[in-house]
C-alpha cells in the first residue's frame, strides 16, 4: 500500500475489513474490531473492544500492539482498519503513533472523530496528518454494530 497514491479498494483491503468484522464479533460491549496492516497488507496487530476499561477500545489495543512490534515510529506506512469511525481518543492515538492511513466502516454521528463530529486526523493545526477513508464496507459494519446494540439492551 503506497500512501502517496489514492487508496484503492483492493481485494486485500476487503479481506482486512472482513477480519475486523470478525474481531468485532469477539467484542465485549459495542462490537468494534480493529487491526493494523503493514504496507504489504499483512496484519501486524489486532484488537476488539473490551468493557473492562474505557481505555480498551479496539483501535487503541491494535495500535499499542503494533507499536510494540514495530516501534513507536514504525506506523507511518501502516493502515489502521476499524469497523467504526474512531472516537477522539483513538483518532488522537492514531496521530500520536503517526499512522499513515485510517480506514473505517460505519460512521459515528455521536462521537466520530474522523469526519463526523470532529476531524482530528486531518485538522488544520498540528504536525502529523493521516489519510482517512470512511464508509468502507459501511453496510456490513453498521449491521454488526446494530446487532450488538440489540444484544446489549
Amino acid at each position: 500500500m503506497d500512501l502517496k497514491r489514492p487508496f484503492m479498494f483492493e481485494k486485500r483491503s476487503s479481506d482486512l475489513m472482513e477480519r475486523c468484522i470478525h474481531l468485532a464479533c469477539l467484542s465485549k460491549g459495542v462490537a468494534v474490531g480493529a487491526l493494523v496492516a503493514n504496507p504489504e497488507g499483512e496484519i501486524v496487530s489486532e484488537g476488539f473492544n473490551n468493557r473492562s476499561s474505557p481505555l480498551l477500545h479496539a483501535e487503541a489495543i491494535a495500535l499499542r500492539k503494533a507499536a510494540e512490534k514495530l516501534g513507536a515510529g514504525g506506523l507511518m506506512d501502516c493502515t489502521l482498519f476499524c469497523t467504526l469511525e474512531p472516537c477522539p481518543m483513538c483518532a488522537g492515538a492514531a496521530l500520536l503513533f503517526k499512522v499513515g492511513r485510517i480506514v473505517f466502516g460505519a460512521w459515528d454521528p455521536a462521537e466520530g472523530a474522523c469526519g463526523s463530529v470532529w476531524d482530528i486526523p486531518r485538522r488544520a493545526q498540528g504536525g502529523w496528518k493521516s489519510e482517512v477513508v470512511g464508509g468502507f464496507k459501511e453496510k456490513e459494519c453498521s449491521k454488526i454494530l446494530s446487532e450488538s446494540f440489540k444484544k446489549m439492551r
